[in-house]
């Protein structure tokens, strides 16, 4: 019986398993913000050979509103995107992309949303892939019958994050740089700063020089504050909050819950408080 990878896999890991006969199914997660077209025109240059292109703009969020940049699409039209692209319930997920899974982490959480444990992101991304890369659109799968599991996952919603402000049972964990959570430079939102009460832990400071996720016992040590099952973690839109996650999970710490609306959709509400400005104008 082929392995089950839950949070990473290794290039290495990844070309043996690409020699069995083991069902898989591969996601080029690639994107860049700001720049929708990008990751669909890196995947035509060149992808790993058998790979699906997972668009965060088009896959893997809904239309930019009043839950933020990057709203997680409604539970039923995921699943039915994961139906389109012959998802079955004995395949191990490989998702990847060019950031140290900074990118790729977003559809890891999705799919383990799905409750599909066996959701690995390759290590380094493709920075780590040594092989050739295959140019084109891509194969057209076909349509299956996916059926979900129960969630693996812990979502938070803004209304939760209003009510931790009064009885702070949890840790918000932001996974901007420490300047945008500061407030003293925003360029992507049109307000700075951060929840109140939340820590900054930059999703960059998980990985080693080569894009790698750093050792579990590092991870350990770099999450030890907020270790106790209570975290929630966010970013800008909700995107690189799953690499935080995901780097909990390596680490094995108890699974965090995501706010997905994160930043960008915190701020669409001009009466939410906004630490560390007083007032603000939107």
């Amino acid at each position: 019986m082929s392995e089950i990878y839950r949070t990473l896999i290794s290039a290495d890991a990844l070309a043996e398993r690409l020699t069995q006969d083991a069902p898989i199914r591969l996601f080029d997660c690639r994107a860049r913000l700001g720049e929708p077209d990008r990751g669909a025109a890196l995947f035509a240059v060149g992808h790993i050979e058998g790979a699906l292109h997972a668009d965060l703009d088009i896959h893997l969020s809904d239309t930019p509103g009043s839950q933020g940049r990057h709203p997680l699409p409604a539970f039923d039209t995921w699943l039915a995107q994961a139906r389109r692209w012959g998802l079955t319930g004995d395949e191990q997920i490989v998702v990847y992309d060019d950031a140290g899974g900074q990118m790729a982490a977003r559809a890891w959480w999705m799919f383990r949303w799905l409750g599909h444990e066996a959701t690995a992101v390759l290590d380094g991304g493709l920075g780590q892939w040594q092989q050739p890369l295959a140019p084109g659109p891509g194969h057209e799968p076909s349509p299956s019958n996916f059926q979900p599991k129960p969630p693996l996952t812990r979502l938070w919603q803004v209304d939760q994050v209003m009510d931790n402000l009064q009885t702070s049972t949890h840790t918000l964990v932001d996974a901007r740089s420490e300047i945008r959570f500061r407030g003293e430079q925003e360029p992507i939102d049109p307000v700075a700063g951060h929840i109140p009460g939340a820590m900054c832990l930059p999703s960059t400071d998980n990985l080693t020089d080569s894009n790698c996720f750093k050792s579990a016992e590092t991870l350990r040590t770099r999450f030890a504050h907020v270790a106790s099952g209570n975290a929630v973690c966010y970013c800008g839109s909700g995107v690189t909050a799953a690499h935080n996650v995901l780097a909990m999970r390596i680490a094995g710490l108890p699974e965090a819950a995501l706010y997905a609306d994160s930043w960008s959709g915190w701020i669409t509400d001009s009466t939410r408080p906004v630490a560390p400005n007083p007032t603000r104008d939107t």
